[in-house]
């Protein structure tokens, strides 16, 4: 069984790391073809781009402008460790055994439009870059046609190496729009949160993302690897719903 999840916008270089081991990401030559093509744009072009601020697009056009292709240890971060999103509050990975990070290096899988497929442990650059981006590379129009079949192909193959061949889609849509789920060899669980507001259950963004990686937190915490269990999943007040639940899409409510 892999989970899947979504990066984070705002990243973390300052906190001192618990675990000194690392790993390279998997596609380093298509990342670089990525960069060589933001290279190219001026500052107002990366805001235009990715609709930023003034202060973002200098800023990431700095991180562009001094990418390292061979990037020496001080330009590096786990990825787990980087990022620094409403996900990655709920996954607390600074307080993960090295065990737990063992395990996650072998079952959690990150989506990127920067790198593709990360694993937790991979070291990353500082970087921003949506999967959404409208950026076109060589002949692909977009990061979902420029990934689609890396990201497919490589996520069968690591199914391949798990007892349990299964899915789970913890990423946000507009992440997990990059894996052609058709080309997928297993089956995709898709869990869902809602929280009650005026009688009714919503998915509430911020919420939502932060229970995405309390599950992931929930799974390496009790050694969970075949998903049935995860209907078992029960912190932060929400439980599973059988009732709401249709499918491959398990929902989980609160309140």
């Amino acid at each position: 069984m892999i989970t899947v999840i979504s990066p984070a916008k705002s990243l973390d270089y300052k906190t001192e790391v618990p675990f000194s081991t690392s790993s390279e990401p998997l596609f380093p030559e298509r990342s670089n073809e990525i960069i060589h093509k933001l290279q190219k744009l001026s500052r107002k072009g990366i805001r235009e781009l990715m609709s930023l601020s003034e202060k973002l697009a200098e800023l990431n056009y700095d991180r562009y402008q001094s990418w390292q292709e061979q990037p020496d240890e001080e330009a590096v971060r786990q990825a787990i460790f980087a990022f620094n999103g409403d996900v990655y509050a709920g996954l607390d990975a600074y307080t993960l055994k090295e065990s737990q990070l063992e395990t996650a290096q072998k079952s959690l899988r990150i989506l990127s439009g920067l790198y593709g497929l990360l694993r937790p442990l991979d070291a990353i650059q500082p970087y921003r870059l949506e999967m959404g981006t409208k950026l076109a590379i060589k002949r692909k129009k977009n990061l979902y046609e420029y990934w689609g079949d890396e990201l497919t192909i490589a996520i069968n193959q690591e199914l391949e190496k798990h007892e349990e061949k299964v899915l789970v889609n913890l990423a946000s849509n507009e992440y997990f729009s990059a894996v052609n789920v058709d080309k997928l060899k297993a089956p995709v669980i898709t869990p869902t949160f809602k929280d009650e507001k005026n009688g009714k259950y919503k998915i509430i963004s911020f919420y939502a993302k932060k229970a995405r990686g309390t599950m992931v937190r929930f799974m390496l915490d009790e050694n969970i690897d075949k998903a049935e269990n995860l209907k078992a999943f029960d912190r932060d007040g929400y439980v599973y719903n059988e009732a709401m639940s249709q499918g491959n899409e398990w929902v989980f409510t609160r309140g």
